[in-house]
């Protein structure tokens, strides 16, 4: 053996024996002097190799035995805290990354809260405060003559990444901040350019250096960060596991793995949750998900790397490395927080260079993980990913690729009904942003293809039941189209234009590469037929007057308008005064005047004349369902439509009888078919009303009076309100009487309203099909028996109907339509508030613990978000409904 590294060994074994027995100060002091030569800040330094050994081999164990005499009288064996601050020493300045592992290890086997634990959590403290963490990774990056130990790496990859997580474990309560994530990952991030800086240095030197250590530590802590995201975001609502029964949210019970591990200054009262970690069950910390560490040690390094990279080929190259090197399992973290960072394409290309062309895992990320299966990203986040894409002629067939896919996924009818509408709404703007880029060239040669999944698309969405998806549909098509085969007729359709619609419409127009998209704005695309001198003039600027224009002399601005508003429109024909005259001049007649004044005052003559209404009401019902805009009259289909809820309620069995005969009936439109459900539901909510009887003769007392008479009656509010004003009252009771109790009139006739739509919806016409094409018009339908049940409330026949609505909705619960979906959980909801309690329990036991395991799964698993919430707000009046059946069996 060499007698240099035996002597070391002789040494540090004797210097061992002494801290581990001796209770003299001074012998102790002298001996961890003689230890300090070997870690060469002395005046008498050690030999190189013996420094090298002692380091390599005996500084831990020097280390652990320190940790091991640590207590308070050992460190007032000298005054002044000498002996405390030559201990400290030792691990401040000797090998960082020996140093830390053995203050981790130390703080980890510490019993619980006690001397000795706070001490090395302070001593971690001031070891990150110091830079020491910066000295850690970068005797990582050198390159040792020997190769490097793959245990002692994990293990120092996995001590420095998940630090906030052992801290919180072991101190609780008594965490230090300088140990909270969004703290230590800010600080990583730092230390982690100062190591960078270095190796930049060491390459323009001459020297080699790796950066796969820091690459590792980059995807580890971007992992944690996502994982953690993941774990606490769960539902508002669970159906089984711990705190399932007490109503407590998922983020507030015990599933997360760093619920303990990363404390935050709040309390979360989680009373009554069992299955938490340890005895303790109220006041414990709980994982705040907003930190992540990927946000906090990205918002460090993207924003320097950016100044950095920019026009500096070396930095740009280190940057490209450390990406390139990061592992694979990391690679999807590490990139979908460098695009979430990055405030622009020309900065995402400088960090990323063509990554995508050199990693196939990244090329995944890029062009289908975070387009097709992820939509989270804002418009400028995946305005910066497009426009990197687009950046270089190498990765542009890439966009070309992602262009196919996604077309094809937006074509998809089976996307189309599973994905919720804020994941279309992604891919659409996704679709439009890579269409701005693309070239009419480069989109000619795969134009059969594109237009083929475009058309596929368009169809599926213009039969969707939901108006979202619709205009989806129609903004995406009219873009497409017009990019794809400019030279073919352009596409256009009528939709109502919101922020949605004019933000897609801005993302068509081609975006100005810049390092920051949000620093100009979005380019405004211009209104759909809008001539460009007009939108000029609109926009208020200064406009050119040609010559000669004496528009100056010609000015009317003097002349003052005249009033205008009181005047009203000549009628030459005369309104009807029967009902019977009403039909006959919709029915038979040729004066268009006639006919609109018939139609303005037949629901005021149904009223005034139930008598004659009932004697009609049938042919009145057909005429009216069948009648068609002939004029040009405002308002005429809400003018038909209140005629008919007028007969329908004047006579409400037999027209009800009538219009669910003609839903199943043939030859009907599906607008007809829809207008009846229409009408049902107004008219039962008309005859379930209390008051009906007066508020139908007071619409029916005839036209309000004109502007020029409203002052005629105001007198009489004037007396009333002196008299009220000087009358001296005692005791204030109600302002009016209160509505006197009446029956609910629809409780006789609810049947013919709800059993005959509810008994044909699965037999199929010619062409009418409930359960194939037409999922709109049963959307509709389901929505109108849960609007007919909720008014049926406590009715005798409530319980047969939603006995039968129950039945109807376990048939249709795994429909496909979102839309369908929504109404029939509806339906549910209305059963439940309709039916009393005793009713529900005692007539409908099975359904109703069939219904709930299926809301469960609709609240846990839909992926429409108004589905979840419908399916929430039945299982609380399930919860509720047991409540009270409880409440009720304890007395």
């Amino acid at each position: 053996m060499d007698p240099v590294l035996s002597a070391v060994r002789l040494s540090v074994q004797e210097a061992v024996h002494v801290l581990s027995s001796s209770e003299d100060g001074g012998h102790i002091f002298s001996t961890l002097g003689s230890l300090k030569h070997y870690l060469g800040e002395t005046e008498n330094p050690a030999l190189p190799e013996e420094q090298q050994e002692f380091a390599r081999i005996h500084f831990p164990t020097v280390l652990r035995c320190l940790v091991r005499r640590l207590s308070p009288g050992w460190l007032e064996l000298l005054p002044d805290g000498q002996l405390e601050q030559l201990w400290a020493s030792f691990f401040l300045t000797g090998p960082a990354d020996q140093a830390f592992l053995v203050l981790m290890e130390a703080i980890e086997d510490a019993a619980g809260s006690s001397f000795r634990l706070m001490k090395m959590a302070r001593l971690l403290a001031r070891f990150l405060s110091v830079g020491r963490m910066a000295a850690v990774l970068e005797g990582q990056c050198r390159q040792q003559a020997e190769p490097a130990f793959p245990l002692l790496q994990a293990t120092l990859l996995a001590k420095v990444v998940s630090l906030p997580d052992h801290l919180g474990n072991r101190l609780q309560q008594e965490n230090l901040a300088e140990f909270l994530p969004q703290n230590y990952f800010l600080l990583l991030g730092k230390e982690v350019l100062r190591v960078l800086q270095g190796v930049v240095d060491s390459l323009r030197g001459g020297s080699d250096c790796s950066v796969s250590f820091l690459s590792q530590v980059l995807g580890k802590a971007c992992i944690l960060g996502r994982q953690s995201a993941c774990s606490c975001r769960g539902r508002s609502l669970g159906t089984a596991g711990a705190g399932a029964a007490a109503g407590v949210p998922w983020s507030r019970r015990w599933p997360c793995p760093l619920a303990w591990a990363w404390p935050r200054p709040r309390w979360a009262d989680v009373g009554g949750v069992t299955g938490g970690r340890g005895p303790q069950t109220r006041g414990a910390w709980v994982h705040d998900p907003r930190v992540l560490p990927a946000e906090e040690i990205l918002g460090a390094l993207v924003p320097r790397l950016m100044a950095l990279t920019q026009g500096h080929c070396l930095w740009q190259r280190v940057c490209w490395r450390l990406v390139e090197r990061v592992p694979d399992r990391a690679m999807e973290a590490v990139l979908t927080g460098l695009v979430e960072a990055a405030p622009g394409p020309r900065v995402l290309s400088r960090l990323l260079g063509n990554l995508v062309t050199k990693s196939k895992k990244a090329q995944f990320v890029m062009t289908r993980k975070l387009l097709l299966l992820r939509f989270s990203c804002t418009t400028p986040v995946l305005q910066s990913l497009l426009g990197y894409l687009a950046e270089d002629s190498q990765r542009r067939p890439l966009l070309m690729q992602a262009l196919k896919e996604l077309l094809e996924t937006w074509g998809s009818s089976s996307a189309i009904r599973h994905t919720p509408l804020a994941q279309q709404s992604y891919i659409s703007k996704a679709t439009l942003i890579c269409l701005a880029h693309l070239q009419e060239a480069e989109l000619r040669d795969c134009r059969a293809e594109l237009l083929a999944s475009l058309m596929a698309g368009v169809k599926c969405r213009l039969d969707s039941s939901l108006p979202p998806v619709r205009r989806l549909g129609m903004i995406v098509a009219e873009v497409a189209s017009a990019r794809i085969h400019p030279e073919g007729p352009p596409l256009r359709f009528q939709y109502e234009e919101d922020d949605l619609t004019r933000e897609m419409l801005a993302l068509a127009t081609p975006w100005p590469v810049t390092d920051s998209p949000s620093a100009e704005g979005p380019p405004v695309a211009p209104v759909r037929g809008e001539d460009p001198d007009k939108k000029t003039a609109a926009s208020g600027g200064p406009q050119a007057q040609p010559e000669g224009s004496d528009s100056e002399l010609d000015s009317d601005d003097e002349f003052v308008p005249y009033d205008m508003s009181g005047d009203t429109e000549l009628k030459s024909g005369k309104a009807p005064v029967y009902v019977r005259d009403c039909v006959e001049a919709l029915t038979a007649s040729e004066d268009w005047e006639r006919w609109e004044a018939a139609l303005r005052a037949l629901e005021g003559l149904v009223f005034r004349s139930p008598a004659a209404a009932r004697e009609v009401s049938v042919e009145l019902a057909k005429v009216l369902l069948h009648l068609e805009e002939k004029t040009a009259v405002a308002g005429f289909e809400g003018l038909r439509q209140r005629a008919l809820v007028a007969v329908t309620v004047t006579d409400p069995a037999r027209v009800a009888e009538y219009l669910t005969a003609q839903f199943y009936a043939l030859n009907y439109s599906l607008r007809q078919r829809m207008d009846i459900l229409d009408v049902l539901t107004l008219a039962a909510q008309e005859l379930s009303r209390p008051g009906r009887l007066g508020r139908a003769q007071r619409s029916a007392s005839g036209p309000s009076p004109q502007p020029s008479s409203t002052v005629a009656p105001t007198w009489r509010a004037v007396v009333e309100e002196r008299i009220r004003s000087k009358t001296r009252r005692f005791s204030k009771g109600s302002a009016g009487r209160g509505l006197a109790p009446v029956p609910n009139e629809f409780n006789a006739v609810a049947g013919y309203f709800f059993f005959p739509l509810i008994q044909r919806f699965d037999k199929p016409l010619v062409t009418f099909d409930l359960l194939g094409e037409d999922q709109l018009v049963l959307g509709r339908l389901a929505h109108t028996l849960g609007a007919l049940m909720y008014l049926a409330e406590n009715t005798s026949v409530a319980v047969p109907m939603g006995k039968a609505l129950l039945e109807f909705v376990w048939v249709l619960r795994f429909h496909g339509d979102g839309y369908m979906r929504r109404g029939l959980l509806s339906a549910v909801s209305a059963v439940l508030l309709s039916l009393p309690a005793e009713r529900l329990l005692a007539d409908l036991p099975d359904e109703l613990l069939e219904t709930r395991s299926w809301l469960a799964d609709v609240a846990e698993k839909d992926p429409d978000e108004d589905c979840r919430l419908l399916a929430v707000k039945a299982l609380l009046l399930l919860e509720k409904l047991r409540d009270k059946l409880l409440a009720l069996s304890s007395h």
